[in-house]
């Protein structure tokens, strides 16, 4: 090689040379690109269509407004919904939320509404251990004896909503009740909730009177508690069921000298149909209408904005779904694999509800105020405080 080609790749060399360090000088200031967490992932299996239709909307409609309020995000973390209509179908309901967990890959599985399609969550839920909140069905089995560490509710079961009426009824002199509702699996919950409640302060239950889940033909009961003469009645019905039944007992002359009694879904979300043969019911339920909540009148008036419409119990629990879900993820910094930390979080925390502060059981479900309401127009109004911390026994719940 000549000296003058020497010189030549001399000069390349320290031109190389010069141009990487220059390149390594620039990745040494470049800022770093950090990777944001993916979104997470909630399945939202509730149902849209059908006769619980407004009641998984109202559910839904809550559950975003928390998180709206939350900057649109869940402990730190910004949310992806994958929505399925459960059609209130317990037949579909292994295939649909395995779907969910199995296929769509959700950290978080929400619902339902229809006792009979949480059944089917609930095996889902125990068999992939997906942290799972139940915004409403009260099947008592879910945190009874099929609890499970990652099973939270935020609603409510059903021996929970009734169990106070039977110490309300025996502080208003009615020491015998006729009982009467449908004979299924919720029916009989609420009776042994009522039944426990009322007999163990001295009531009497003189008749109880049943019919299939879902006939209406009331007439012929109606004639049964006319004969039996109780002090007063007890009852379970909901939606147009209750609208039927309480029309019905006003227009067989009973309302007046029989008053009826029942928990809230007897008169919730169907006071406009009932018209005035509801006026005066008294009801139980942990929400009531007028409640002197600060917390309340917030939600109450952010719902109405949000949506154009009055929340409901429905909604608290959407709402509340959320805010449990915040709390537990909160504590792990977002970290929705730290399970054992989410856990142990909403276990302790005491959770500020627009229905009024509650905590969790060891068994997973709310310990909450049960309400007496007493409907005055359109309303539930708050009357009392009917139980105070009113917990639900969890018989069977063996948490591992």
């Amino acid at each position: 090689m000549t000296d003058s080609n020497v010189q030549v790749s001399r000069r390349r060399f320290l031109k190389t040379a010069a141009g990487g360090a220059a390149v390594a000088a620039g990745a040494l200031h470049a800022p770093f690109i950090i990777a944001q967490p993916a979104k997470l992932k909630i399945g939202l299996m509730l149902p849209y269509t059908g006769t619980f239709a407004a009641l998984g909307t109202a559910i839904t409609n809550a559950f975003k407004l928390y998180v709206a309020e939350k900057g649109g995000k869940l402990g730190g973390r910004e949310l992806e919904y994958v929505v399925l209509d459960d059609e209130s179908d317990p037949a579909k309901a292994v295939d649909n939320a395995g779907r969910l967990v199995n296929r769509d890959k959700v950290d978080v599985l929400v619902g339902t509404v229809h006792s009979g399609v949480q059944m089917g969550m609930v095996k889902v839920s125990r068999e992939s251990g997906v942290l799972s909140i139940i915004p409403n069905a009260g099947a008592g089995a879910a945190t009874g004896q099929l609890c499970a560490p990652n099973i939270f509710r935020s609603s409510f079961t059903n021996w929970q909503t009734i169990h106070a009426l039977g110490k309300v009824m025996m502080e208003k002199g009615h020491k015998t009740a006729a009982w009467i509702s449908w004979k299924y699996a919720a029916g009989q919950e609420m009776f042994e909730g009522f039944k426990e409640g009322y007999e163990k302060l001295g009531g009497k239950i003189v008749k109880e009177l049943w019919l299939p889940f879902p006939n209406v033909e009331f007439q012929a009961l109606l004639t049964e508690v006319a004969a039996a003469r109780p002090s007063a009645t007890a009852c379970f019905f909901a939606g147009g069921g209750a609208v039927k039944f309480v029309k019905d007992y006003d227009a067989a002359g009973l309302k007046k000298n029989i008053p009826l009694y029942g928990n809230g879904f007897l008169t919730d979300g169907t006071l406009q149909a009932q018209g005035a043969s509801a006026q005066g019911i008294y009801t139980t339920l942990h929400y009531a209408d007028s409640l002197e909540i600060a917390k309340d009148k917030d939600f109450r008036l952010n719902y109405a904005k949000a949506y154009k419409l009055q929340p409901d119990v429905y909604a608290v629990q959407g709402y509340d779904a959320a805010q449990i879900l915040d709390l537990g993820l909160r504590a792990v910094k977002g970290d929705v694999k730290s399970q054992k930390g989410i856990i142990a979080a909403i276990e302790k925390a005491t959770v500020d509800s627009p229905r009024g502060k509650w905590r969790m059981s060891k068994a997973h479900n709310p310990i909450q105020d049960s309400y007496l309401r007493q409907v005055v127009g359109e309303q539930n109004k708050f009357v009392s405080v009917a139980w105070k911390a009113l917990a639900d026994p969890a018989r069977g719940c063996k948490m591992g």
